[in-house]
């Protein structure tokens, strides 16, 4: 519940800047009305960057993390709740070593039967490729709002949103990052918003112990189903080269099980990455091992949190269905698609 007699924003600021003796935590509640004072402009944009960066410093907690989610929520553009998800998927870290191997492994569960939103956004000077210039590489639309969400799930079975459609709020604190130099808990809370209320969650981050304060964060919003992990890059990827252990929350219940990696060689990075290689992959015009083993431990990842399945019936019902794919894609290609190759060289950050 909201406590009506704050009405000055400096007040949570002071609550988390005294120091590490006299400053504090926020609760639930606090985390919430100080993010919807936030969202509604009852802060300065002084205030505002001194608190995203007070939490960037000092790391922000799993109550403080549920609060903030379900002000953003509060915000979601309506009707999304309306496209009856199965599996929600925040991908915000976008590709710099691999191509984005996760959305063929999206395709093959569509093609089960099962409804996937994918959402994300460009960060500035981020030198990321993310999905929002794959998809037209590969003849597949952007969805812009709901209807055109809505129509893709129908047909595909997935669709991509950019934030900005979704939650303008919150796309606009991801892009502060241009002015701070610095991330905030933008990205974290971009990932766990499911906003069309699916079933299941499948998030994936790069930072140690992150993944471990995602689960935590679900117990505190008591979410159904979700999965989080350090995935490639930080985004929803399995990576076949190493081991990683899976984070379940499920209505107030966490859970851990540690995964082996599948691949046995190292894949060398490419200096490029052209988008066309998604789609002689999934048409078996070729063969590339490092591909096969994302796509099959990222689907993996997604049976066994949709179905309940152990990790190694997942996988190998992933496998099952990898081979007995409908190769064909899925949409029509025209011969005027711009199929320009993503620089992988040069300094990054790591999201």
């Amino acid at each position: 519940m909201q406590d009506p007699e704050i009405t000055d924003f400096k007040h949570f600021i002071r609550l988390i800047g005294r120091g590490q003796r006299a400053g504090r935590t926020l609760t639930v509640q606090e985390a919430q009305q100080a993010m919807t004072m936030l969202i509604n402009g009852q802060a300065t944009p002084e205030q505002k960057g001194a608190f995203l960066m007070l939490l960037r410093v000092r790391e922000e907690t799993a109550a403080e993390l549920a609060g903030f989610t379900l002000a953003f929520r509060a915000v979601n553009l309506p009707d999304f709740a309306s496209l009856n998800v199965d599996l929600d998927m925040g991908c915000y870290a976008g590709k710099r070593r691999h191509l984005p191997w996760f959305l063929l492994a999206t395709m093959v569960l569509a093609q089960s039967g099962k409804r996937i939103l994918l959402h994300g956004t460009h960060e500035p000077n981020s030198k990321r490729l993310y999905l929002k210039e794959v998809f037209p590489q590969l003849g597949l639309s952007v969805a812009n709002n709901v209807a055109e969400a809505k129509l893709s799930l129908d047909t595909l079975g997935f669709a991509y949103m950019d934030l900005k459609n979704i939650n303008p709020a919150l796309d606009d604190v991801i892009q502060l990052r241009e002015q701070f130099g610095l991330r905030s808990c933008a990205n974290t809370l971009a990932r766990m918003l499911n906003p069309s209320q699916a079933t299941c969650s499948l998030q994936g981050v790069f930072h140690r112990k992150v993944d471990e304060k995602h689960s935590q964060t679900a117990c505190l919003l008591n979410e159904q189903n979700m999965l989080c992990f350090r995935g490639e890059g930080g985004e929803v990827e399995f990576n076949p080269e190493r081991d990683v252990t899976l984070h379940i929350a499920r209505q107030g219940q966490m859970e851990s099980i540690d995964v082996s990696s599948t691949a046995n060689n190292w894949e060398i990075k490419p200096k490029e990455l052209v988008a066309q290689h998604l789609l002689d992959v999934w048409q078996g015009d070729t063969d590339n091992v490092y591909a096969k083993h994302a796509i099959v431990g990222t689907l993996a990842l997604m049976l066994l949190l949709n179905s309940k399945l152990s990790w190694q019936v997942a996988y190998q019902q992933a496998e099952h269905m990898w081979q007995g794919r409908n190769k064909q894609w899925p949409v029509p290609l025209s011969a005027n698609i711009s199929t320009m190759p993503f620089n992988t060289q040069g300094k990054f950050y790591a999201h």
